[in-house]
């Protein structure tokens, strides 16, 4: 390992440990942003749905932890990370994480800015982080009573969220396209909460609960997971062969946006994943008509 890699890491470690002692659950990330411990199930043929109950490393967030043990062993495990994630959604703060991107056409700012203006609520002076890329993430808390999905784009073109399985880069942390640092200014706030209205915007409608639909859930939670496991080489394979079955037991459109999400934290990018899953929804009509 070169030597300024071996100081990102060392560095990473040491913001992952000050971000612990604050509450936020953290993991260790690769240069690629992606979490740095791949998965002990990515060798099943068929998707395995375990949150870290086998006892083992690698299973993205779910790994996330406070415990200083427990993140010094994390990194022990991956010493090539070079950045942290920290958790969104999890107790103390259940942080909601506002991406809001530049590599769109859309000025993702002044999207957010309009929202603002269209449904009477106030953007709060929070904790704000820095992309190498010129994007930022704007960190906010959010009710312990309230689940926050991750969503792509679904607010306006540009603005990501993240939320309950989710995580956000920390920073301090170094990828494969630079640093992510605070911006200037909000070091010493804590994240603030989410504007409520804002928290409706980010939250969709309560779906009417169904008993039959458990096992689809579970199913479909169970796909997410087999493309979140996905590496090099096998990410579009994946993806493709999870968003046909959603589509063969008619959830895939409700499980599109999880899918997206899962094949993005892999890998792809967020036009490759809707692609593959829009050929998957095509071949899949065909077949049901």
């Amino acid at each position: 390992m070169a030597t300024t890699d071996r100081q990102n890491a060392t560095l990473a470690l040491a913001h992952a440990l000050s971000a612990a002692e604050r509450g936020l659950p953290v993991i260790p990330l690769s240069p690629s942003k992606l979490p740095a411990l791949r998965s002990p199930h990515r060798s099943e043929a068929e998707p395995v749905l375990c949150r870290g109950e086998c006892g083992l490393p690698g299973h993205g967030v779910h790994d996330a932890t406070t415990d200083p043990a427990g993140v010094r062993a994390l990194f022990a495990a991956a010493p090539w990370a070079t950045g942290y994630g920290i958790a969104c959604g999890r107790p103390p703060h259940h942080l909601i994480g506002i991406d809001l991107d530049t590599k769109s056409s859309t000025d993702s700012v002044a999207a957010l800015q309009d929202l603002a203006l269209r449904h009477l609520f106030t953007i709060p002076e929070t904790v704000t982080v820095l992309t190498p890329s010129g994007g930022r993430h704007l960190w906010l808390t959010g009710p312990p009573d309230i689940v926050v999905p991750n969503s792509a784009s679904r607010l306006a073109p540009g603005i990501d969220v993240r939320g309950a399985g989710g995580y956000l880069v920390g920073p301090g942390s170094v990828s494969a396209h630079g640093a992510y640092r605070l911006a200037p200014g909000t070091a010493e706030l804590s994240p603030a909460p989410c504007p409520r209205a804002l928290l409706r915007l980010v939250t969709p409608p309560a779906r009417p609960h169904h008993p039959t639909q458990a096992g689809p859930a579970r199913q479909g939670n169970g796909l997410v997971q087999f493309v979140l496991a996905a590496h090099e080489g096998q990410r579009n394979t994946r993806l493709f062969w999870a968003a046909c079955r959603a589509y063969e037991n008619g959830f895939g459109d409700e499980l599109a946006d999880a899918l997206t999400e899962a094949a993005v934290q892999a890998g792809l990018t967020e036009r490759e994943a809707r692609a593959t899953i829009a050929s998957a929804e095509r071949l899949t009509s065909g077949r049901r008509r």
